[in-house]
């Protein structure tokens, strides 16, 4: 397929559909699913991860910013949208204007929120997020009470769901276990310990959605999982997760270089033999940074391929002395499966001294990007 690329970062929905399918699996018939397609989705892109989520019944978004929810809505998104971050009121109109929920973690727009709410005729449903240890968004547990009071006490809004996050879960450890117990404490200082007011609560990531149940409580929302990583580097086989994301190239250039010669800039790299180089038109401008030099492999007809020498913008060389029949136009996979092998986004992750999160973020969103598996069958 042309792309009008010759880079592009192939999602493959059939895998995200399997995904939410395993997630499902862990989960009680009366757990409700609130998929996070913050960031575009991940850098796997927000409409269309939503538009395949929601054929197969998720009815619940998150994501960051209202920007990101007016996307939704203008592309024919019907479910709710929860905002996690940036309801605020500079942005109320629009969030009124196109049914967005917001999370709220300061008392100061209540007013404002209120009187757009009663003016535009509708009861805007709000999410209070309280901190029990990330030390982030969030008020204290024990302003909780109060402020479902100043949210019960206007009119056109209507108190939804209460939630927090864990920053620890994916780890062993009794910190989880005291953030819960300050999570049910706080409920139960809101009068409705199994949340017989009505709204939902909610705390567990994707760590807690697969490590601990005690955490699903009304609704969990999973983000990591959804696009085949696990929050834990290496557990994703083992839970069943498929990546969902493919970064592939091509080969643009070989060559032939004698023992002794120098690569890229600055010389990081010099061969130590006659060497066959094929140089591939991707860089830290497609989000393949600098910091792989020397460091990351692709893979080519099957096989791996070292990285010599630093990334350039545009550009960077890798060494297939070693594989035969390498050819000018090969494809060549920067993330992904190929002939039976594969490199996913833990191991660029450790190659970058980062985690996998960052890495789809930095491939799918400076990337072209084609979907493959879209049928709903």
């Amino acid at each position: 397929m042309s792309t009008g690329s010759l880079n592009r970062v192939e999602i493959d929905l059939a895998a995200l559909r399997h995904n939410l399918g395993v997630i499902r699996s862990r989960l009680a018939p009366t757990v409700r699913l609130m998929a996070v397609v913050k960031a575009d989705a991940y850098g796997h892109g927000l409409v269309p991860v939503v538009r395949a989520l929601a054929a197969r019944g998720v009815d619940t978004f998150a994501v960051a910013e209202v920007e990101e929810g007016v996307r939704l809505r203008e592309a024919g998104v019907t479910g709710e949208i929860v905002v996690l971050v940036g309801a605020v009121p500079e942005f109320f109109p629009d969030l009124v204007a196109h049914g967005l929920t917001p999370v709220l973690y300061e008392p100061g727009g209540l007013d404002r929120l209120s009187a757009l709410a009663v003016a535009a005729g509708v009861t805007v449903k709000v999410h209070l997020k309280v901190d029990v240890g990330m030390g982030r968004f969030g008020i204290m547990p024990q302003e909780a009470a109060a402020f479902a009071a100043a949210v019960a006490g206007r009119p056109g809004l209507a108190l939804a769901g209460v939630l927090s996050h864990l920053p620890m879960a994916d780890g062993a450890g009794p910190e989880t276990e005291r953030q819960l117990a300050g999570f049910e404490a706080m409920l139960a200082g809101l009068g409705d310990p199994r949340s017989d007011a009505g709204h939902l609560r909610h705390i567990a990531n994707s760590a807690a959605l697969f490590r601990t149940p005690a955490a699903h409580f009304d609704m969990v929302r999973p983000g990591i999982t959804l696009y085949g990583c696990a929050p834990v580097a290496g557990e994703a086989a083992r839970l069943g997760l498929r990546p969902v994301m493919r970064f592939v190239s091509r080969v643009m250039e070989l060559k032939e270089v004698p023992a002794g010669y120098g690569i890229s800039y600055s010389h990081t790299f010099v061969t130590r033999r006659p060497s066959r180089l094929a140089v591939l038109p991707v860089g830290y401008d497609h989000g393949y940074l600098r910091r792989l030099s020397n460091r990351g492999a692709v893979l080519i007809r099957g096989q791996r391929a070292p990285l010599c020498g630093n990334v350039c913008m545009s550009a960077c060389v890798v060494d297939v002395t070693d594989l035969a029949g390498v050819a000018v136009g090969d494809e060549v996979v920067l993330l992904g499966s190929q002939g039976g092998a594969g490199i996913d986004a833990d191991e660029v992750a450790g190659w970058l001294d980062t985690i996998s999160y960052e890495v789809l973020c930095l491939f799918g969103n400076c990337n072209q990007r084609v979907y493959v598996g879209e049928s709903q069958t």
